[in-house]
């Protein structure tokens, strides 16, 4: 059925179409690999314990925790896909809302130029001329979208990516503490290996992890916008005179962005190791 919409959409669209589709296939990518994480996470730990190696079962319990952690980043990541994909939504409506108007348009510039060659004088000229305005005006109105869209689009896709290395890097730091911890120092026969004594020093790992996170800030500007100069009727402020009004979405694309819900990840524990991790740059964004 979505096929079938796709065949049935102008040519601008239709291309959109099919970006949206591999968008969608990306994102469930993403998905999957995020449960894939998060069940190798439960599984390390339960080998570590199998051991019954005390270093081992501690170190891989904390590895888990930190593993558990990063695949929790790739489903935040894919909701963030989820957010830009419903903007690529908005250009596609717009371009197939006004792939008329445009149509119209060369119609009409086609017929002016007929007329002014075999009927210079016809006083259907005017009338054409005011509809050519007129089309003129509308492809402007989803000019101007399609751009201030794309602008969003991409904002909100390279800030996901931005979010999602930094917070796996940080993520990725600690895990080499952890890992630090464990001696591999080789025993020959009759050798007893030391008991573990870095329990608190990897659980301390596990804290300043959650610590980081919970402080994360973007370390990037928003990108800015000269849609807030644009009037209501989406025409440059300094002509209209209106200095306060800014683009509203989907006047011509004929649908809203969703509204975002925060998505704070659950409190999670491997073990009885926990880790709450912090906010994002989309829900700081939606929060201020």
């Amino acid at each position: 059925m979505a096929s079938l919409r796709g065949m049935q959409q102008p040519e601008l669209s239709k291309k959109l179409f099919k970006i949206i589709k591999s968008e969608n296939h990306a994102i469930g990518a993403y998905e999957s690999a995020s449960r894939e994480r998060i069940s190798i996470a439960s599984q390390i730990s339960d080998w570590g314990e199998a051991t019954g190696d005390d270093s081992i079962s501690d170190i891989s319990d904390k590895v888990g925790v930190l593993l558990s952690e990063m695949g929790e980043q790739e489903d935040l990541f894919a909701q963030n896909l989820e957010d830009y994909r419903s903007v690529l939504k908005q250009i596609r409506n717009t371009e197939s809302s006004v792939q008329p108007s445009r149509d119209n348009k060369a119609k009409v510039t086609e017929e002016i130029q007929r007329l002014k060659y075999k009927e210079p004088q016809s006083t259907k000229l005017v009338q054409l001329e005011q509809e050519l305005v007129r089309a003129e005006a509308q492809n402007l109105v989803a000019e101007a979208q399609t751009r201030q869209k794309l602008k969003e689009a991409y904002d909100l896709h390279s800030a996901a990516v931005i979010e999602r290395g930094e917070k796996q890097i940080l993520l990725a730091r600690h895990m080499r503490r952890l890992v630090q911890l464990l001696d591999d120092t080789p025993l020959v026969p009759g050798d007893v290996r030391p008991a573990f004594e870095h329990s608190a020093q990897a659980r301390q790992v596990l804290n300043d992890a959650e610590e980081d996170l919970r402080e994360w800030q973007p370390s990037f500007d928003p990108i800015p916008s000269s849609a807030t100069e644009m009037g209501s009727n989406l025409m440059p402020a300094s002509v209209t005179g209106d200095t306060t009004s800014t683009v509203e979405p989907s006047v011509v694309g004929g649908e809203d962005a969703p509204a975002q819900t925060e998505s704070p990840l659950e409190k999670r524990e491997i073990s009885g190791s926990t880790m709450v991790p912090g906010e994002g740059y989309h829900q700081q964004q939606q929060q201020q």
